[in-house]
């Protein structure tokens, strides 16, 4: 017998439309919808809150702020992951892609050991019920790497793999094109610019000599597979074409508005990140995500680095770039699950996942005050 819960007098945010109304979830699936307000005893009263369908986030690297909270501070890995996921499901994340590095190219070693350390903990979590977010893994991959090869074979197979993103950070690529900026960040942390102008030539000989050899490898192994394959920080033109011949239908965070353009034409989908819209720009100087939703070059937001940023971005494009709030929402639910291949959830809608979350305005800013993922509440 499965447990039947009553939602009701409720402003619901269904696919096109929203309506005062009341939803019927049984067990984990929404069985149905009806406008108004339930007389059924024991109805639970929503007082006039918005109901949304529960955000699914494509790339989220929160799980790295709780393991290294200070620069000199290691978290213990696997209390991290909790940490991180109460985090999500309480910004309203019921599904979680967990963005995860393999490769490093000098500056991030301590990436590789959270990689590592993130699936082990992950898999012990999930096998024993006790993540309120359904988690799943985003492999972002650093093609100029030396260790990338090596470090994504153990994990190409893995059933929680949903995406994988090929990411280039080399100096004068990407959102480190300019390498004034670049140089300045290196700086800012602690190298001198003898060790940083050494570490720009190791740098370009490695991907000269790595880049196109581990592409190659990387897209054979997943070729044929169900996996989401993005790029990562396209710039130009150029880069977009070479993704689309490769077969990549996903653009992530390009960092012009060319590159976002020529990723629509060339019929791939394009992520940015929610950040960028609730900040008013992107923290790096790259493209306004906001200049990309007005010249249609966006389908789906990520939330980046800061969870909460999705259901607050929603809410503000619906309200400040007029799009209405049914298909703003859609930018952080039904668009992501169906890039990540999961078409039993993201909107509220009979037969589907009950991955619902209830919502107060405090003047303009969406406070989550309750969560449902599968029809448990976990939040």
């Amino acid at each position: 017998m499965h447990p039947e819960t009553i939602l009701t007098n409720a402003i619901l945010v269904l696919p096109g439309e929203t309506v005062l109304g009341s939803v019927l979830l049984h067990g984990a699936i929404i069985a149905d919808i009806q406008p108004g307000r339930s007389s059924v005893a024991g109805a639970a009263d929503l007082g006039g809150d918005t109901i949304v369908p529960g955000a699914v986030d494509l790339h989220t690297d929160n799980l790295e702020r709780q393991v290294q909270p200070r620069s000199l501070a290691r978290w213990p890995s696997r209390s991290a992951m909790v940490a991180h996921d109460a985090q999500c499901a309480a910004a309203g994340v019921t599904t979680v892609l967990d963005a995860l590095c393999l490769g490093d190219l000098g500056f991030d070693k301590e990436r590789v050991k959270t990689f590592q350390d993130g699936v082990v903990d992950l898999d012990a979590l999930t096998a024993v019920g006790l993540l309120k977010a359904d988690h799943f893994l985003h492999l972002r991959c650093e093609i100029p790497a030396s260790d990338i090869l090596e470090l994504f074979e153990p994990v190409a197979g893995h059933p929680l793999v949903r995406m994988i993103s090929l990411m280039d950070h080399s100096p004068g690529v990407g959102q480190y094109a300019d390498l004034d900026f670049y140089r300045n960040l290196r700086r800012q942390g602690g190298l001198d610019d003898a060790t940083v102008e050494r570490r720009i030539g190791e740098l370009l000989a490695q991907r000269a000599r790595l880049r196109d050899p581990n592409r190659r490898a990387l897209l054979d192994r997943v070729r044929g597979t169900p996996i989401a394959l993005a790029s990562h920080d396209d710039r130009t033109e150029a880069e977009i074409a070479e993704n689309a011949a490769d077969g990549i239908q996903i653009s992530e965070f390009p960092v012009t508005l060319e590159a976002a353009l020529a990723a629509k034409r060339a019929g791939m989908q394009v992520i940015a990140g929610a950040p960028n819209i609730v900040r008013g720009g992107s923290h790096s100087g790259n493209v306004n995500a906001v200049d990309l939703l007005r010249a249609g070059a966006v389908d789906a937001f990520a939330s980046d680095y800061v969870p909460p940023s999705l259901i607050e971005a929603a809410f503000q494009c619906a309200r400040e770039e007029a799009i209405g709030l049914p298909a703003a929402v859609a930018m952080i639910s039904s668009h992501p699950a169906r890039m990540a291949g999961l078409p039993d959830r993201g909107q509220i809608e009979p037969g589907l996942r009950a991955d619902l979350v209830r919502v107060r305005m405090f003047g303009t800013l969406p406070v989550v005050r309750q969560v449902w993922r599968a029809g448990e509440r976990v939040i």
